[in-house]
């Protein structure tokens, strides 16, 4: 029982402010990560559920531009890419290193998930794969996310359950979500929200870490 609670006061501490220096730090962890391979892979198995869901959920993409948010090296974007061949796919992350991993047919740009240098309603869709919870400024990444979406457009989250903090090492300035808080953030900007729990494969029942949030703006 106490475990849990600390947990759970620890998820609810109170959040870091994106200073410049802790922008800094953010950068240079994710560059030197870029070199680990095995924890950071440039790829990643199609058949994750994590990845069907995304392509599910926002369907026939040739023809429309899409955004990963936090791409890392891009291991999401690239299967998007090479199952839409007609789609624009974009990847933002603040990593520069991360980024030249990233496969050419996707475009990319070097900046703070919290500041993207993209004009309002220009992507179709856009998601973000356990890359929020290093917003530092969550419900400021939200919004920018959902700013650079086209009304009628899709987003999909997928972030670790704030009730499940404690199970897995993580840097100071990385944060959880409750179910409920993060559909409150989309909420404000999209018209619909839902949320479900998830595993990595379609056939293994989900054990409470990863929570996917879809929405339509």
């Amino acid at each position: 029982m106490f475990e849990k609670l600390l947990r759970r006061w620890q998820a609810r501490r109170k959040p870091a402010r994106l200073t410049e220096e802790l922008r800094r730090r953010i950068r240079q962890s994710f560059d030197e990560a870029s070199r680990d391979e095995e924890h950071f892979p440039s790829t990643i198995d199609p058949r994750i559920f994590h990845v069907r869901l995304i392509l599910d959920y926002f369907g026939d993409l040739n023809g429309r531009r899409v955004l990963d948010v936090g791409c890392g090296k891009g291991r999401f974007a690239r299967i998007l890419a090479a199952q839409h061949p007609g789609a624009e796919v974009w990847g933002i992350d603040i990593s520069p290193a991360m980024l030249g991993y990233v496969p050419r047919q996707v475009r990319v740009c070097a900046a703070s998930m919290t500041e993207m240098p993209f004009p309002d309603a220009c992507f179709d869709a856009a998601y973000a794969t356990e890359s929020l919870e290093h917003a530092v400024e969550v419900e400021r990444a939200v919004a920018e996310i959902c700013r650079v979406v086209k009304p009628g457009g899709r987003i999909v989250i997928i972030d670790k359950n704030r009730d499940q903090w404690g199970r897995l090492p993580t840097p100071e300035w990385e944060r959880w979500f409750g179910r409920r808080e993060l559909e409150r953030m989309l909420g404000r900007h999209c018209r619909t929200v839902s949320s479900r729990f998830i595993s990595y494969w379609e056939d293994v029942p989900p054990d409470g870490l990863f929570l996917a949030w879809l929405a339509v703006k």
